[in-house]
């Protein structure tokens, strides 16, 4: 599960370096069609990027318990986990930022 947890903790920086961007108001990293009816880009960018901090986390945290041999099912339950959880958030801030999720 070495492997496992090498491609979590890389995407998990992937997720984390996306998110600062997109937090710091990098906004058009996110495609068109989902801002169209997003008036507070400053707002929208911190709320998604939030989120992708949220992914990043539980990625890292699979990706952490991955490495003790007998939490396998532990550690995909954990990113499965936390990936819902992380879309429920991503429409949760469509949402009320654009007004739905397309």
């Amino acid at each position: 599960m070495l492997v496992y947890s090498i491609i979590m903790f890389m995407v998990s920086v992937l997720f984390a370096v996306l998110g600062i961007a997109i937090y710091k108001g990098k906004t058009d990293l996110i495609h068109d069609y989902h801002q169209t009816k997003v008036t507070d880009k400053s707002a929208y960018g911190k709320a998604f990027g939030k989120v992708m901090f949220l992914i990043a986390i539980a990625m890292l945290l699979s990706g952490i318990i991955g490495l003790f041999e007998n939490l396998l099912i532990l550690a995909v339950a954990i990113l499965i986990i936390g990936l819902l959880i992380g879309l429920g958030c991503i429409v949760a801030v469509q949402k009320k930022y654009n007004k739905g999720v397309f």
